[in-house]
């Protein structure tokens, strides 16, 4: 009942936890965001209007928590993308187990949501407006570091974080100490412990991304630069989906490729 009757338009959020790009988003992205009958009414559409003979996208309704009852496959995808869904969902260890079987080995979950400085209290966690501002189900981060370890992934790469302002001052009081920040993070599937530190060279062809690659808030790539990164950083880009846009060399070594790269056929789950 918060969504809708409490909540009705910008103008009553209490804080910017919610608050999406200043930048208009078009009326087809909201269409396909708050209508899955619009959504997949539009599929036939854009199968045509993109040359597929068929289409090369679907929409699923269901659980994040319970991805196999939705009919997400074990090791089926390369990427999940999600954007301030976690901090709604209880059991958010689920979650990140569920997003660890449905993709295959060297897949990505690539997230955005919004977490504390804190294990928050049940006052907090039980109230309904900070609910709706997404403050009351975020995460501890040293907890999604430990979720994280534990469900397999390997320690999750911070991309952007910015602090989250709460305006209203009944929810400061109710709130305290308690500092909120919305992040991104990327988690990979990939074999953990084995990796060992090298200088790496990116080689160009991410599409945008052509000259310079950000692959988090700590490295950027540029074309034909060698960097080198912590063994954590050569063990994902050796197993993922950017192991052919590298050339990897042996920290310290002779300049010779040290590991070859793999194609991949690319599949996406947005959760």
């Amino acid at each position: 009942e918060f969504y809708g009757k409490v909540l009705k338009n910008t103008t009553d959020l209490k804080s910017d936890a919610c608050v999406a790009s200043s930048r208009p988003v078009p009326a087809h992205i909201r269409h396909a965001l708050n209508m899955l009958v619009v959504a997949r009414t539009y599929i036939d559409y854009h199968t045509h209007e993109y040359g597929y003979k068929t289409p090369n996208i679907s929409f699923v309704q269901g659980y994040i928590e319970a991805l196999a009852e939705a009919g997400m496959k074990e090791n089926s995808y390369d990427a999940l993308i999600s954007n301030g869904a976690l901090n709604l969902c209880p059991d958010k260890k689920q979650v990140l187990q569920e997003a660890y079987r449905v993709l295959k080995e060297g897949g990505e979950l690539y997230f955005s949501d919004v977490y504390s400085n804190g294990r928050l209290t049940e006052e907090i966690k039980k109230n309904e407006v900070l609910w709706g501002e997404c403050l009351s189900g975020a995460l501890w981060w040293e907890e999604l570091l430990q979720m994280a370890e534990e469900v397999g992934f390997s320690p999750p790469r911070l991309v952007t974080a910015t602090a989250i302002t709460v305006h209203n001052k009944e929810m400061q009081n109710i709130l305290g100490d308690f500092k909120f920040l919305s992040a991104t993070y990327r988690l990979f599937k990939v074999p953990r412990g084995a990796g060992k530190p090298c200088r790496v060279v990116y080689t160009g062809g991410i599409t945008g991304m052509e000259e310079a690659f950000t692959f988090d808030s700590q490295y950027t790539f540029k074309v034909d630069e060698v960097i080198e990164v912590e063994a954590e950083v050569a063990q994902i880009l050796t197993h993922s989906r950017f192991s052919d846009k590298f050339t990897m060399l042996p920290s310290g070594g002779p300049s010779q490729p040290c590991v070859v790269g793999t194609k991949f056929m690319f599949k996406i789950l947005y959760i």
